[in-house]
């Protein structure tokens, strides 16, 4: 028999130990808001029974638990393409009963580690994070010691321990090159995201490089910019993408800095895409709108979203960490030029 003592240290680990279940499941049995299956229920509450637990919603109990919040990371809410993918969360959660929290971090890795503090400090019951580099991150590394669930989004870690929904950037950037090697342009240079900020922009350069080397091709150059750059890009930079060596094909990281491509030629006079061919990456809408329309990597987003919820939940119920690779597709533009037959995502 246990003494108050005893009773007053409980908590819902403790439950979920008892009935060898997840602590999840014990607070959705506890509280209620979520089905759960009748004999799971049954060993919780049995569990509940032996070790005469009593649940405290305002005390120890809420702070040894997690929340029916999900904790949302990404690089910035000003790119469609992540504002589109928490849509998706938005609309998953909603679903399942959960609220989502949602924080920036600015491609910045010290602002990063802050910002999942801040969500953790908030007891969320789990997080979908866009990270830096998912394959050298401390902070991954301290929620990995610490049993934290997470999901990544959009991230393409090497390492299999670490969950995550995304497509793979460097297959999409290899099919990119390949467009614009098909309509004709030999001399190729890529504008990419910092690489430190962003993982995904040194995959889909890796995809450049192996298309370059698949075509017996060259890199004529690579410009890395900073993502938030609205600014008039260095002359050095200006140079080399208007001067008379320029480069007669470009692939772009991002959308966005597509965009900003296209209106520095434009105003440099050099016309897209009868001097220079461009293609993007991401798929947001505003680049259809465009003249001419860019042509780009479509990423599904808003799936993105709801399958990196639904695998969090499954995590949350003990499910071991998957890599679920989606689909993208190269949408046609009339950035590229030419007449190119470009390839379908792998």
């Amino acid at each position: 028999m246990r003494n108050r003592a005893a009773y007053s240290k409980l908590t819902i680990r403790d439950v979920a130990a008892e009935a060898g279940v997840s602590i999840a499941t014990v607070s959705r049995v506890l509280n209620g808001r979520a089905p759960i299956a009748p004999e799971t229920a049954a060993k919780v509450r049995a569990a509940v029974e032996r070790l005469g637990f009593r649940a405290n919603r305002t005390g120890r109990e809420l702070r040894a638990g997690i929340s029916r919040t999900v904790g949302v990371l990404v690089p910035s809410l000003d790119n469609p393409v992540f504002a589109e993918s928490v849509t998706g969360i938005q609309e998953a959660a909603r679903d399942a009963g959960w609220s989502v929290l949602i924080a920036s971090s600015g491609y910045d890795v010290e602002r990063e580690n802050e910002a999942i503090g801040n969500l953790l400090s908030h007891r969320v019951g789990g997080l979908l994070l866009t990270v830096a580099d998912a394959d050298r991150s401390a902070t991954l590394d301290t929620l990995d010691r610490e049993q934290t669930p997470y999901v990544l989004l959009y991230n393409q870690p090497d390492r299999d321990d670490r969950a995550t929904a995304t497509i793979d950037n460097v297959a999409a950037g290899r099919d990119a090159t390949r467009a614009l090697i098909a309509a004709g342009h030999r001399r190729l240079a890529m504008v990419a995201g910092r690489f430190v900020a962003s993982d995904r922009s040194k995959q889909r350069h890796r995809g450049f490089s192996e298309a370059l080397a698949e075509a017996r091709l060259e890199q004529v150059a690579l410009i890395e910019l900073d993502f938030d750059a609205v600014a008039a890009f260095d002359p050095m930079i200006r140079a080399v993408l208007t001067g008379p060596n320029r480069p007669t094909g470009l692939f772009c990281s991002t959308d966005l800095l597509a965009l900003r491509i296209m209106a520095l030629l434009r105003e440099a006079h050099v016309a897209v895409p009868g001097e220079v061919g461009i293609v993007g990456f991401d798929g947001i809408a505003v680049g259809r709108l465009m003249a001419p329309s860019l042509a780009t990597i479509v990423q599904p987003s808003r799936e993105m979203g709801r399958r990196a919820f639904q695998h969090l939940l499954a995590r949350l119920e003990g499910a071991a960490p998957e890599q679920i690779l989606l689909p993208y597709e190269f949408r046609p533009g009339g950035s590229l030029g030419g007449t190119a037959n470009a390839p379908q995502g792998e």
